[in-house]
């Protein structure tokens, strides 16, 4: 694909989309934001990003049901989801993944583990769904 990828990022927190924002920029990522599951379904549909980061707790519907309505459409359906969320595994994660969501994450997110993701959805080698545990983002050097 020739330019930058384009990631979405859901997020009803502002300073939690503010910092993602940001660091995905800075890994060379083009990105668009959506604070509630309604706003993630108009973007995924007007933008069609490479990949959406997505959080499960949003006002409105949450990511899971943004992820199976986003699944349901024929022109949003093979974008992947990477749900990032507070969430531990349990009813609203195994939702998540029944509507197709690739990997969930647990937030606080670590830099690494963010970098990680990017890398493998850039390079096309996933396919595997995985739960990650990781450690706090906003302490990354990065950002200091």
């Amino acid at each position: 694909m020739a330019g930058k990828k384009k990631i979405l990022i859901v997020e009803d927190n502002e300073d939690c989309r503010e910092l993602l924002a940001i660091l995905v920029k800075r890994l060379g990522y083009e990105v668009v934001e959506a604070a509630m599951g309604l706003a993630a379904i108009d973007q995924g549909c007007a933008t069609h990003p490479d990949l959406i980061l997505m959080d499960l707790g949003l006002p409105g519907i949450t990511g899971g049901e943004a992820r199976a309505r986003l699944k349901a459409n024929p022109s949003t359906r093979n974008i992947p989801v990477v749900i990032n969320t507070a969430f531990n595994v349990g009813a609203y994660t195994n939702r998540a993944l029944d509507a197709g969501a690739v990997e969930i994450l647990h937030k606080p997110l670590e830099l690494s583990t963010l970098q990680d993701v990017m890398h493998r959805y850039e390079h096309g080698t996933t396919g595997v769904v995985v739960e990650l545990k990781t450690q706090r983002l906003c302490q990354s050097p990065i950002l200091q």
